[in-house]
């Protein structure tokens, strides 16, 4: 990680939901405690995201307290249509402080000419200070969330002082082909610790417990498919 590649940034919003993905087959569904290693991986790359690099979360800071609301819900019956009532346990007020950076994907061979770091580091920037590049959320669409830069550390968090806090084992993220260079999909957990508020995740593959979930292709990009920084530029009012 260095200085040209590493991006800080504050999300928030009113609700969060952050599940297990075995459970998310329907019925009540009831939040991690904690974000995941996958859901702060798709904020970074709802802020600026491109298939020549990866998202790598080093730390989040807690900066609200832990709450939970339940709400009554109507999912949608897949085998029968109408809906159902069910309970769901959200994250409610939250905020973070995020600390993340990218690396090259190697398993993209093709788009070794766009390995260019100050670009993608100022478009990251650029994307970040506009309130990223797509839509934000907190684990699901109906979680809205919003993003903003800032400096990682400043500020009060209602756990500083606390020390030791586990969460037990939980989904980190998942191995996608195109990031692993294997034509399968792999779901990882771990056992995050918090201190001071503060939790470092692992890195996925220091992951020690993984699952197969099902055999999967990864997407090739060509020349065809990406366009020049200033094309992307002009497209968005830059």
């Amino acid at each position: 990680m260095s200085d040209k590649n590493s991006i800080e940034f504050k999300v928030w919003g009113r609700y969060a939901m952050f599940t297990d993905p075995i459970t998310r087959i329907g019925g009540e569904k009831c939040s991690y405690h904690i974000p995941t290693y996958e859901s702060l991986k798709g904020i970074a790359k709802s802020i600026y995201w491109k298939p020549t690099l990866i998202w790598i979360i080093d730390e989040m800071r807690i900066m609200k307290r832990i709450r939970t609301q339940t709400k009554g819900t109507k999912p949608l019956k897949f085998s029968s249509g109408g809906n159902d009532l069910s309970i769901y346990t959200y994250l409610a007020e939250i905020e973070y402080q995020v600390r993340a950076h990218f690396e090259w994907n190697l398993h993209h061979p093709e788009l070794v000419n766009d390995r260019i770091e100050g670009k993608h580091f100022a478009i990251a920037k650029r994307m970040l200070a506009l309130g990223g590049r797509q839509d934000i959320f907190l684990g699901t669409r109906d979680c809205q969330a919003y993003v903003e830069p800032c400096e990682f550390g400043t500020g009060s968090s209602p756990y500083d002082g606390e020390r030791e806090l586990t969460f037990g084992l939980m989904f980190h993220s998942f191995d996608y082909p195109d990031e692993t260079g294997i034509s399968e999909l792999h779901a990882r957990f771990c056992r995050p610790v918090m201190n001071n508020g503060c939790i470092r995740f692992e890195r996925p593959e220091k992951c020690s417990v993984s699952k197969f979930v099902r055999p999967m292709q990864a997407k090739v990009f060509g020349k065809d498919q990406w366009c020049s920084v200033d094309k992307e530029l002009t497209e968005i009012g830059g």
